[in-house]
C-alpha cells in the first residue's frame, strides 16, 4: 500500500461504523466511508464534539449537521496550499491520499532533465495539477465541471502558481482527447482520475467499468514519443488495482518500453496505528 504519511495539516484520528473522524487543519469532521466496515469503540472525544458531521439520507444524498465550519479555509502539504470547502456530497475539495502519488510524479518531473508536459484528466480541483506545475511541468487541466476548474485556479494561486503554464479546460474528457488527436497535440505524461459514474457538460454518461479500457486506449494516442509516466486512479471498490494494471499494460506497454506498479492508496489512522484504504492506483513509468 502507498500511504500518504507526510501530511502535517491533515489527520485521520479514528475510524468506526462506516465513518472516519478527521482533522483538516484545526477543524474536525466526521464523514462516511464505505471501507470502514468495522465497529471498534469510539474512544476519541472528538467523535462527540466534531465541528461538523455529514450524514447520508435514506432517500439519497445527505447533509452536514452540527456545522461549526467556516465556508472555506486553507491547508498546506509541503509547498502546496489548498482551499478546503465542504460540499453537498460529503467532499471537501481534496483527496489527501493522492499526496502519495504527487510525491511520486514530482520526483519524476524534477529529475527528467527536460521540459515535461502533463495532461490531467478528470482533474477536479487540481491537486495533481498544482503538484505537477510546482515540479516545473506545463499542465493541461481538464474537467467537465466549471466550478471545479475555477477551484483549481484558486488552488494554483494559493500555491504561488497563478502565472504558471497551466491550461484550464472545461470539457468532456473523451471529446477533448479526440480533438487533441486531430490537432496532433502530444503530452509527456497523463494523469487520469475518473469517477465511478458521471455526466459530461452536455449529458455524456460515464461508467468506469464500461468505459475505462477504451478511454485508456484513446488517451495513449496523445502520449509523446518519449513519455515519462501515466497515472490511473480509481475509487471504485469493485475495480481492483490488478484489473487496472491489466488495462494499462495491454494498452500502454505493448509497444512502449517501461513498467507498471499497481497498489492500494492509504492514509494513516492515528488512534489505531493502521492504514485506511482509499482507492487504488496504477503507476506506469516509461523508459
Amino acid at each position: 500500500m502507498w500511504i500518504a504519511s507526510n501530511w502535517k495539516e491533515y489527520t485521520i484520528l479514528d475510524t468506526s461504523s462506516g465513518e472516519k473522524l478527521e482533522l483538516w487543519g484545526k477543524y474536525s469532521l466526521i464523514r462516511p466511508d464505505p471501507q470502514v466496515i468495522w465497529k471498534t469503540e469510539k474512544r476519541n472525544p472528538l467523535w462527540k464534539r466534531a465541528d461538523a458531521s455529514y450524514s447520508r439520507s435514506r432517500s439519497g444524498g445527505g447533509a452536514w449537521s452540527e456545522n461549526r465550519l467556516p465556508e472555506k479555509w486553507n491547508i498546506s502539504y509541503g509547498d502546496l496550499t489548498f482551499q478546503i470547502k465542504p460540499m453537498g456530497f460529503k467532499h471537501t475539495g481534496l483527496f489527501p491520499e493522492q499526496a502519495a502519488n504527487w510525491d511520486w510524479f514530482r520526483e519524476l518531473i524534477e529529475n527528467a532533465g527536460r521540459p515535461i508536459s502533463v495532461l490531467n484528466l478528470f482533474a477536479y480541483t487540481g491537486g495533481a495539477t498544482v503538484a505537477a506545475a510546482k515540479a516545473g511541468a506545463t499542465v493541461c487541466h481538464v474537467d467537465a465541471s466549471k466550478g471545479m476548474v475555477a477551484a483549481a485556479k484558486e488552488n494554483a494561486a494559493l500555491s504561488g502558481l497563478a502565472d504558471a503554464p497551466i491550461r484550464y479546460i472545461v470539457d468532456d474528457c473523451k471529446k477533448f482527447i479526440e480533438r487533441e488527436i486531430r490537432r496532433g497535440r502530444k503530452y509527456d505524461a497523463i494523469i487520469m482520475d475518473p469517477p465511478s459514474y458521471g455526466r459530461g457538460p452536455t449529458g455524456e454518461v460515464w461508467k468506469i467499468e464500461e468505459n475505462i479500457d477504451d478511454f485508456v486506449a484513446l488517451s495513449e494516442k496523445v502520449l509523446s514519443d518519449s513519455p515519462l509516466f501515466f497515472l490511473l486512479n480509481s475509487y471504485t471498490t469493485g475495480l481492483s488495482a490488478s484489473t487496472m494494471k491489466y488495462i494499462t499494460d495491454t494498452r500502454l506497454l505493448n509497444t512502449r518500453s517501461g513498467f507498471s506498479i499497481a497498489d492500494e492508496l492509504g492514509l494513516p489512522v492515528k488512534d489505531s496505528g493502521l492504514a485506511l484504504p482509499c482507492g487504488s492506483s496504477v503507476r506506469v513509468t516509461f523508459k
